[in-house]
């Protein structure tokens, strides 16, 4: 039996080796509660999903690259993507969300997607991952405070649960309302916005190719801080106009008043497109630092109009200074 033994000749595994106190207190108890019936199998895949990301380890999605909705850059580190983060439920610094996010159950979860609709729906998360076909798609993000990231997303196009639940002739935009519980979301309590979080599109805007249901990144499914278990990503605008962990789609006549529309109308208008020559009112936004390019002699990169995306004919005619 060949036996290891550690360089100053004791025999103790490596501390890399030993699973954490917490992970195997959590073990203990979830073996105790499945003997006695006492848990459901959603929360036992709950469990083992928040240990997995963890340990790096979280289950892959079947998902293709595709290629015609995929920027040629470099994507960000899984480590920055992941620890950088706005998500003011659970924190307002970057670091809060990957510290606080592990309260965060995202199972059983649904989606319910009413109003203007002739076939309005609840879907369950699983039911929203088989919808459509995932697909990876590699987009810029950019962020209204001046830096940027590229991450390979998973999911697949709005348009698919739109086609499928049907507005009437009376839906022009299209509200995203996000889970606001303040036992697994710490900043909640705070005053800093009016919670839920709500934001939105035009129709057209949701309905467009580009628009991403996304229900992972980097192959596996969506790490609690990034917006688990469901968010949408819109590449084109900055990034909380992507709201994250959904509960609830709404069509509607009227545009929604939007969570940062309302706590600052004039710094964040509804449409946020990325623009370099609308200034936020504190700060330029000709500029920004793509994350993981941090060295001393690094440029700041030019800020693409749209975020360097072809959408531009969603807008003719529309003075983007006014409706910025």
């Amino acid at each position: 039996m060949l036996i290891k033994r550690s360089p100053n000749g004791i025999d103790l595994p490596f501390s890399s080796e030993i699973t954490p106190r917490h992970v195997f207190e959590a073990r203990r108890d979830f073996i105790k509660q499945i003997a006695t019936g006492s848990i459901a199998s959603g929360a036992l895949i709950e469990m083992l999903s928040r240990e997995a990301f963890a340990q790096g380890t979280a289950p892959k999605l079947a998902a293709k690259r595709n290629p015609a909705y995929s920027v040629q850059e470099n994507a960000t580190s899984l480590k920055d993507a992941t620890h950088y983060n706005n998500f003011y439920e659970f924190g307002t610094d970057k670091s809060d969300p990957a510290e606080n996010a592990g309260s965060l159950r995202t199972r059983p979860w649904t989606v319910s997607i009413e109003g203007e609709v002739k076939k309005p729906v609840t879907l369950d998360i699983d039911a929203l991952l088989k919808l459509a076909p995932l697909e990876e798609r590699v987009y810029r993000l950019r962020c209204v405070e001046g830096w940027s990231m590229v991450i390979p997303w998973v999911g697949y196009s709005l348009s698919e649960i739109i086609k499928r639940v049907e507005p009437t002739g009376n839906a022009k935009y299209v509200e995203f309302v996000t889970l606001a519980d303040k036992r697994q979301m710490p900043g909640v309590n705070s005053r800093v916005l009016d919670w839920p979080y709500v934001e939105g599109l035009r129709l057209d805007e949701a309905n467009h190719p580009l628009t991403l249901l996304t229900l992972g990144m980097y192959g596996d499914v969506l790490p609690n801080q990034n917006g688990a278990p469901v968010r949408i990503v819109v590449p084109w605008k900055y990034g909380f106009k992507s709201a994250k962990s959904i509960v609830k789609i709404r069509f509607t006549k009227d545009q929604p008043r939007t969570s940062w529309y309302k706590s600052a109308p004039s710094e964040y208008g509804f449409y946020s497109n990325v623009n370099p020559n609308v200034d936020h009112p504190r700060w330029s936004q000709a500029t920004e630092r793509r994350i993981g390019e941090d060295s001393f002699l690094a440029r700041k990169r030019k800020t693409l109009m749209f975020n360097g995306y072809d959408v531009a004919s969603l807008y003719s005619g529309m003075d983007l200074k006014r409706y910025f």
